[in-house]
């Protein structure tokens, strides 16, 4: 291509040596050093006057050192008058860090975007982003590729009966990713999803759980009256009190006043301590009693919305439907003892959003951005420690994959602990045949490759070459295959160049 310059960085040289090679060119001069101090220093080894600059940098293990070069290479293009220059970024670095998970936390993501703009790139060229949403920081365009169409392509031609196969996310921040990869194969799909546990709130949180339960029933299990059961209300010197223990299984509600219309009615409470529960709406009106004599008035509640729908709830939904218990990180029998609660992380935030809305006045626990459940942090971005270790999770497995190959699917693989644990569920405890561990980014941060090779329930790890892996580890490792985006990455360059249509790369062909 004419009036072409490609760069490489040092992040990935051999994936900038393909783009090349499959364009017909070579990768332009450029000398990349650093001083005793560790400073960074570029020098453009040939002119880029009016010339199209591409600079192929990935994310790497050195990210911060990848990122202030990337960012130098862009100033010295600008510099040099270059026509245009684009960052080809196969693996965006801080994607992770793209929302707020703390109230003083920062959102890096923008960050880096913003000082891609300021250094003064002009067009961006990215593979599966973290988040689409990310798009959104910058103001110059973006082409977030999608390497589904490659990965699709190999499922087909290595994987034995693909057609029987499920797609299957391992988180549900996942779903999109996986229900496009499943659509696009016309398979079944199936969703995992990890439940922090704590035994404070369990008799709690499974009234709240439960989908039907009797408006009777204490938490403790009583019928009989409580104090704080009570609803009052004031009517001029009149207050009428109506027991919520005296809702029968037909819904009607016995009020009973006993003594002069003037001050409480007289009531006998249960010895044992009471539970407040929040408020019960009875939309009759109460007349007052006309003597001192008991009376009973009998009124209806209204029906219950899901009335209709009892009947629908059989086995053959329950049998879509796995639990299990993952403990220190592995899937363990039902009669497995418990963690103990000396070893529990006590500040851990509570599984039940409505039994959380309880005591969110006097949990010490900040949420992010106030309690929203999207800030909150996903399995693969918990932070390091050794609370998600000594903690007693729920893992549940919505789908069948009993006799199937499960092809389990995110966009990275950065650390094991999610891998391992829904590929030990889906064959442990569902019944899967295979799993196929399959991501754009293979990350592998410390010794994740290490532990999913030494993971028996893992058969194969499917990533592509957007981001460095070490020749040391794939050479350790005979499950990983690596899938080349060099193909995908030159034709969106060349297409970038001759200002064409990039729908084409988004399509799948067999």
């Amino acid at each position: 291509m004419r009036r072409v310059k490609i760069f490489s960085g040092t992040s990935h040289p051999l994936l900038t040596e393909s783009i090349c090679e499959r364009l017909g060119t070579n990768p332009s001069k450029a000398e990349l050093k650093k001083f005793s101090n560790g400073e960074t220093s570029v020098n453009i080894g040939c002119s880029v006057r009016e010339q199209d600059v591409f600079i192929v940098q990935s994310g790497s293990e050195t990210v911060n050192d990848s990122i202030m070069e990337l960012l130098i290479m862009i100033s010295a293009c600008k510099g040099g008058s270059a026509n245009k220059i684009t960052a080809v970024m196969p693996y965006f670095p801080y994607s992770k860090q793209s929302k707020k998970k703390s109230h003083r936390g920062a959102i890096t993501a923008r960050m880096i975007a913003n000082l891609l703009t300021i250094a003064g790139v002009n067009h961006i060229i990215t593979v599966d982003l973290h988040a689409s949403q990310m798009q959104g920081f910058f103001s110059k365009p973006v082409d977030n590729l999608y390497a589904e169409p490659l990965i699709a392509r190999w499922v087909k031609n290595n994987v034995q009966n693909w057609r029987e196969a499920v797609v299957v996310s391992k988180n549900p921040g996942g779903t999109k990713r996986v229900t496009s990869l499943a659509d696009a194969l016309k398979l079944n799909f199936a969703l995992i999803t990890t439940d922090r546990r704590r035994a404070n709130y369990d008799a709690l949180s499974s009234k709240f759980h439960s989908r039907r339960h009797s408006p009777a029933e204490s938490i403790h299990g009583d019928l009989g009256p409580n104090p704080e059961t009570l609803v009052g209300r004031q009517d001029g010197e009149l207050q009428t009190f109506v027991d919520r223990g005296n809702i029968d299984a037909t819904g009607i509600v016995s009020l009973t006043y006993t003594g002069s219309s003037i001050g409480a009615p007289s009531i006998e409470l249960n010895s044992e301590p009471p539970i407040a529960i929040s408020d019960l709406s009875i939309s009759a009106e109460v007349p007052p009693p006309a003597s001192t004599t008991s009376t009973e008035y009998n009124y209806h509640l209204p029906p219950h919305p899901e009335d209709d729908f009892d009947d629908e709830y059989t086995d053959d939904n329950a049998r879509e439907v796995t639990y299990g218990r993952l403990v220190l990180g592995h899937i363990v029998d039902d009669d497995y003892p418990s963690v103990p609660a000396s070893v529990k992380n006590e500040d851990e935030e509570a599984p039940c959003h409505m039994v959380n809305s309880i005591y969110s006045i006097t949990s010490s626990n900040d949420h992010a951005l106030g309690g929203t459940v999207d800030a909150n942090e996903t399995d693969d971005e918990e932070g390091p420690g050794v609370a998600s270790l000594t903690q007693e999770k729920m893992i549940t497995l919505v789908g069948h994959v009993r006799d199937r190959t499960v092809l389990l699917v995110d966009d990275m693989i950065d650390r094991p602990g999610s891998w391992i644990a829904a590929a030990e569920h889906c064959v442990k405890r569902a019944g899967a045949n295979k799993v196929y561990c399959i991501a754009t980014h293979g990350v592998f941060g410390g010794d994740c490759l290490e532990e999913m090779e030494a993971c028996s329930y893992i058969d194969y790890i499917i990533v592509t070459n957007s981001f460095p892996i070490p020749v040391s580890k794939i050479n350790c490792s005979r499950k990983l295959r690596i899938l080349d985006i060099s193909a995908l990455l030159s034709e969106a360059i060349r297409r970038n160049h001759h200002g064409e249509s990039i729908s084409a790369l988004f399509q799948h062909f067999d």
